[in-house]
């Protein structure tokens, strides 16, 4: 099968150069991408109704005469409709085309056709809009519907898929080896590849799905070991000491023994191995991972090493160097803030020093990967948010020494099982238990109704002191008119509500030095009231704001509504969470209670990859993972199966490069290349 993946689709009959270019739209642009493009759905086509028995509003399929030739008229816009009257021996229907202008030639009068779409009403009685359609001679079937892209319909796929199928060989060389197959009961490739496009029935398509499924995840999961093996590199950077419980000293409370576990997971990797530490902290909302990070940061400049701790935002960057500033003030270690935002002079002398090797520990944004950029001993990268930023970005950080330690942080909880896939190449500390200071912020939902209420809440809690958040979904240019903006939102507010109390905007289309401006001076308290989108799901510490008001709440996944959720509860005050919505839907309210009854992470998180799957974790494509061909994330019991695959391929086998895996090691070659990475040369 191998030698598919280099034949061009063009070769196949009745794809010529335009229709290549609209097949390579959906990433296919050799027959083995087309055999590894599966249906999205299937059309069950094998109950037949007759017309005087059809219910409107539903799918079904019919078998009948076209009766009329088809005509074309066209309609306002310059649109084309085709429409014609087809028949059986109980009753007739009109069936309708809109800008298709081949189908007149597709369809012919007299002859006897399946038809299937969604029977609605007209002024003409039952009709059909865009029905799929086939030759009675092509007999009654399930039939494959796929991802389509414009001038390229599911049927042209279809028939392009038949054609990559029958040249497929007899006896196709299998990636999974036959004592994989037999021991975890998965069927043969080629068994697979026609039945998940053609099922026989509903028995061989989840046989098929489960083994396609399966090896997908496989190759992922081993991809990833792989990656994590390549990054286990000899150090440069030798720790002999630890300091951990001298930074202990240093801070102003004591810590969890959650956060203990993680600084010595941390300081273990440094002192006992000779191989680069990879780890991910990963920990809730306020758990204490910057106090993690510190400890790390001060036993590796102890060593007579350098540190760099880089932030996704300009903000946090400032936030962060004031804490270190702070903690580190009655010692020898000289800390400095590296930004885009600072005058080139300041920059210049920054860089100077850090290259000199009088700066120990810096802090910064993307100004530390910058070329201009260089330490004299970096000895320790450490990234916060890590979702956001890619694997390029730690790279070039990590470029900047001899094969420096490496610790990122990611206060998004991640469940375990996608967790060994996501961070594959990482060794992961979880930080699974909240300062004794911290109180649980308390979660209602309530309806639009009772606004009123909420804002004379706010204002109460305003008039105490504290401060508040107001949050609104994205608004895309198109969307619902009775979803307002963050500006329209804001404004309003300011003339009516709160138009005795300063409020600041900030929303995603600002700038950078905009936003940074606007969460300082609510940061500083001139904005006792922050209307903001989720820029501010990742954002500055406001210990006196108390309320997080979330507006259309049911446009957020879980996930995301627990980070915005943690903007508050972080001082010494009870903090408010108020989830809006109008929302009927019943799974929707349920799944917007989970947020009122647990302020655990971790619970969410689990909740969140049952009801959406994992886009709410990562966003677009954040994690920077191969695109999957038919996997699901959400689906843990196909992951929980690859991840006992994959053990059992490493336990047998040892090694992947061996030659009994060889096919297998190309699909890992094959998905990363896809993904823009290779990961086995």
């Amino acid at each position: 099968m191998a030698s598919l993946y280099k034949m061009p689709i063009s070769n196949l009959s009745g794809i010529g150069a335009k229709r290549a270019e609209l097949f390579k739209k959906l990433g296919i642009k050799s027959v083995g991408d087309l055999l590894n493009f599966y249906p999205r759905t299937y059309e069950d086509w094998c109950t037949v109704e007759k017309i005087e028995k059809l219910q409107y509003g539903g799918m079904c399929c019919i078998k009948a005469v076209l009766g009329t030739p088809v005509s074309d008229s066209r309609i306002s816009g310059g649109r084309i409709v085709s429409k014609a009257v087809v028949y059986d021996d109980t009753g007739s229907l009109q069936i309708l085309f809109f800008n298709n202008k081949y189908i007149s030639s597709m369809l012919k009068g007299g002859t006897e056709y399946y038809f299937y779409g969604r029977v609605t009403s007209s002024a003409y009685g039952a009709q059909m809009i865009s029905p799929t359609f086939s030759p009675v001679s092509d007999g009654v079937k399930i039939h494959p519907v796929y991802r389509q892209t414009a001038g390229l319909v599911s049927r042209t796929i279809s028939n392009a898929v038949k054609q990559a199928l029958s040249l497929l060989p007899k006896t196709i060389n299998d990636p999974l080896p036959e004592q994989v197959r037999n021991i975890f009961d998965l069927c043969g490739l080629r068994e697979a590849l026609n039945d998940i496009q053609y099922q026989k029935n509903k028995e061989s398509l989840e046989k098929a799905r489960k083994r396609l499924v399966a090896e997908e995840l496989v190759v992922l999961n081993l991809g990833m070991r792989n990656l994590r093996e390549m990054s286990r590199t000899q150090s440069g950077v030798i720790i002999k000491k630890s300091f951990s419980k001298e930074f202990e000293s240093l801070l102003p409370f004591k810590m969890t023994n959650a956060q203990k576990r993680a600084v010595s997971d941390c300081v273990n990797d440094l002192t006992t191995k000779s191989t680069s530490m990879n780890r991910l902290v990963q920990g809730d909302v306020g758990s204490g991972k910057t106090a993690v990070a510190a400890s790390v940061c001060y036993t590796v400049v102890k060593n007579g090493f350098q540190a760099a701790f880089m932030a996704p935002t300009e903000i946090l960057a400032n936030q962060h160097y004031q804490t270190f500033k702070k903690l580190f003030e009655n010692t020898d270690i000289n800390i400095a803030l590296l930004t885009g935002a600072l005058k080139e002079s300041e920059k210049k002398r920054v860089r100077q020093e850090l290259s000199e090797g009088k700066i120990d520990l810096v802090i910064g944004t993307h100004a530390l990967i910058t070329d201009k950029t260089e330490f004299k001993n970096l000895g320790l990268a450490v990234t916060d948010e890590q979702h956001r930023f890619g694997v390029a970005q730690r790279a070039k950080l990590l470029c900047k020494g001899e094969n420096p330690h490496l610790l990122v942080m990611s206060a998004t909880p991640i469940p375990r099982t996608l967790g060994l896939i996501i961070f594959g190449d990482l060794d992961i500390s979880v930080i699974d238990e909240l300062p004794p200071s911290r109180k649980p912020v308390k979660t209602v939902l309530m309806n639009s109704i009772h606004r009123k209420r909420i804002y004379d809440f706010i204002k109460s809690e305003i008039k105490s002191g504290r401060q508040a958040y107001i949050v609104c979904p994205l608004v895309e240019e198109g969307e619902l008119e009775n979803i307002a903006s963050a500006e329209e939102y804001a404004a309003e507010l300011m003339l009516r509500e709160f138009s005795d109390i300063p409020v600041g905007i900030v929303h995603g289309k600002m700038k950078s030095n905009e936003k940074d401006e606007v969460m300082g001076k609510f940061a500083s308290g001139e904005y006792s009231l922050l209307v903001a989108t989720t820029v501010i799901e990742v954002g500055v510490d406001v210990p006196n704001s108390s309320v997080m008001v979330i507006e259309n709440a049911e446009r957020f996944g879980l996930s995301q509504l627990h980070q915005l959720r943690g903007r508050v509860g972080r001082g010494k005050f009870q903090s408010y969470c108020v989830l809006v919505s109008d929302s009927k839907n019943p799974s929707t309210l349920a799944r917007l209670e989970t947020l009122c009854k647990t302020n655990d992470g971790f619970v969410i998180a689990d909740e969140d990859l049952k009801m959406r799957g994992p886009g709410d974790f990562f966003g677009e494509r954040q994690h920077g993972l191969p695109q999957m061909s038919i996997a699901d994330f959400a689906d843990t019991k196909s992951l929980e199966l690859s991840q006992k695959i994959a053990d059992y391929i490493i336990f047998v086998y040892k090694d992947i490069r061996c030659d009994e895996l060889r096919l297998l090691r190309a699909e890992i070659e094959r998905l990363f290349e896809r993904g823009g990475q290779n990961n086995l040369n």
